[in-house]
């Protein structure tokens, strides 16, 4: 079995690609847990300065593996679980490491939460970026919902998580999700030639303009999302969200309550 998410060094640039192009990388608890490792791993090193986050296959992340939709791997409420995850992200955005994401297919739910934590984002013209959770009972819970207010307004952040629509790489590039846009065949070198030339400058300098530019919004995304932790703990004992589950396995549309 492949390695979920390799890791390598380039220089003074940190490489880390995931490696489940038969799910479109969508994150299982094993991928989940790896990728955390070999991030954390990353950000503690001395030996670089900036990660890149790059995938195999035609998506970027899929988000959640929705086979395993609402499953705890620890024994473990749906407090911590979401806590635990929020941390993760938290982490990669508070980092002194500048952190580059290459974007292309599929950019979903928790896969979308995790480009949005990087600092620039490159996607090719197939990029399809949504936040989709509003369909399976729930909402955003790793930052999503603070992170892309942040880059885009609060009433282009509501269209998305009130719709769970996606979004291509022109309209992302428009409103400001991604920062650049380039063929599939030249996503890979552009991001790579960028991250390269971020690491090579000096690490002191690289993590104080991050730390500055990050006091415009850091603290308020922070709070705002521990605000989407209490959210969703509780939506997941509501009933819509069973019968978002239910309507999901059966393939039909929900019949929500509404209240």
């Amino acid at each position: 079995m492949s390695e979920l998410v390799l890791s390598e060094r380039d220089g003074a640039l940190h490489i880390l690609t995931l490696n489940r192009p038969d799910r479109h990388n969508a994150m299982d608890d094993a991928m989940s847990a790896l990728f955390r490792t070999r991030l954390d791993d990353a950000l503690e090193e001395s030996e670089s300065s900036a990660i890149l986050i790059r995938a195999a296959g035609k998506s970027f992340c899929s988000g959640r593996d929705t086979q395993v939709l609402g499953h705890r791997a620890r024994d473990e409420s749906d407090f911590h679980f979401v806590r635990r995850h929020q941390e993760g992200r938290l982490r990669m955005q508070e980092s002194t490491k500048p952190i580059v994401a290459a974007l292309k297919g599929g950019v979903i739910g928790g896969g979308c939460e995790l480009a949005l934590a990087a600092d620039i984002r490159v996607s090719d013209t197939t990029l399809k970026l949504a936040l989709p959770e509003i369909l399976y009972g729930v909402l955003p819970d790793t930052g999503g919902t603070q992170m892309m207010t942040a880059l885009i307004g609060p009433s282009r952040t509501k269209y998305m998580v009130m719709t769970g629509r996606p979004i291509d790489a022109a309209t992302a590039l428009e409103w400001g999700v991604v920062d650049f846009v380039v063929p599939p065949e030249e996503l890979d070198a552009r991001a790579l030639d960028l991250a390269r030339d971020i690491a090579a400058k000096p690490p002191i300098n690289l993590a104080m303009a991050k730390e500055m530019v990050n006091l415009m919004h850091g603290p308020t995304i922070r709070t705002g999302t521990r605000a989407e932790l209490y959210a969703q703990s509780y939506l997941f004992k509501t009933e819509d969200y069973q019968e978002a589950r239910a309507a999901h396995r059966e393939k039909r549309a929900p019949s929500y309550k509404g209240k």
